[in-house]
């Protein structure tokens, strides 16, 4: 199968990249080159913020299937549709579930209410409305042609958003580790590497429509998310457990202060999506937990933190942690 993949040279990108040409597929990327392309793969270099740029790096070229994780602005993603409709035979886009209307209700499946969104919209202020426009200009251009997922948490190696890498390192420093909200709550995470030879395959049987692509509904909680990593790291951290109306008052910010934490009142259904129709496709999550962060250690411990993660202020600072484990006891 020919591939094409705009970007293809970090995490979900990558991951895809890797399973692509594991798969035997003749791969091409699109990106600006600020990263190298692997090897065997036919590298284009444009901005594809830059639409005749962009036009001239894809030429007269053809491919079976398009991929996109675009999470910039909608009308990026338009032009790149336009340009690419009558150059691929399908398109698959990785969206996310934080385009479902909240509060979600639990067991949502894919026609949950959505937000709104825009596929012109030349702003990506919020990220959820930017992600609905992006999907809205997938489906747009390519109609019958498109697979959209819609992952939660996807964890795994190269993961640079921060989320899984922050937590590594936190529960490897070990003493006592704030752990917010309880042990029992849910949670649905997908494994990249799962994630991508399943949408590649998905592609190449021609499947369309919308996808919850995570594991199944209670399979995973956060206490089990923390304490093997724990495992993973060889970590002595102490888990306290830290009410959610604790940490609020204390002025901690959901999902940024500490990343993939959402109170019980703000996450809804969210972390208690069905996930049959993707199941039912296909989609494999059986690997165990303890695989996806062992090898996300590994990885992080052989390559070192993502080049921009030394800038970033994602996850709780130190000072903060410690007042509120004091406050708590």
């Amino acid at each position: 199968m020919r591939v094409l993949v705009l970007g293809g040279t970090h995490f979900v990108g990558r991951s895809i990249v890797a399973a692509a040409l594991e798969r035997g597929d003749e791969v091409s990327t699109l990106n600006r080159g600020s990263r190298p392309a692997a090897e065997d793969v036919q590298s284009l270099i444009a901005d594809r913020t830059d639409p005749k740029a962009l036009s001239g790096a894809v030429g007269s070229r053809k491919w079976d299937v398009v991929i996109d994780t675009w999470t910039g602005a909608p009308r990026v993603l338009s032009d790149s549709c336009a340009l690419l409709a009558d150059r691929a035979g399908h398109c698959a886009y990785v969206s996310s579930w934080v385009v479902y209307r909240p509060p979600v209700p639990a067991g949502a499946d894919e026609s949950a209410d959505t937000i709104d969104g825009d596929p012109d919209d030349e702003t990506d202020d919020f990220y959820p409305v930017a992600k609905r426009g992006c999907e809205l200009a997938v489906e747009r251009a390519f109609a019958d042609r498109a697979l959209i997922t819609r992952p939660g948490p996807m964890l795994g190696p190269y993961e640079d958003v921060g989320s899984l890498t922050w937590w590594l390192r936190r529960i490897h420093r070990g003493g006592r580790v704030l752990a917010p909200g309880r042990a029992d709550y849910p949670f649905q995470y997908v494994d990249v590497r799962d994630h991508a030879p399943w949408l590649l395959d998905a592609a190449e049987r021609g499947i369309r429509g919308v996808f919850n692509t995570v594991c199944a509904r209670g399979r995973c909680t956060m206490g089990e998310l923390l304490e093997t990593m724990r495992e993973v790291t060889g970590s002595d951290a102490e888990l306290v457990w830290v009410s959610d109306d604790d940490l609020l008052a204390a002025g901690v910010r959901p999902y940024v202060d500490i990343p993939l934490w959402l109170p019980a009142a703000m996450r809804g259904g969210i972390n208690d999506v069905a996930v049959s129709a993707a199941h039912r496709a296909g989609l494999d999550t059986s690997r165990p937990l303890r695989d996806t962060l062992a090898d996300s250690w590994s990885w992080l411990e052989r390559e070192g933190e993502p080049p921009w993660q030394g800038a970033t202020t994602r996850g709780l600072d130190p000072a903060v942690e410690q007042r509120v484990l004091d406050q708590v006891g």
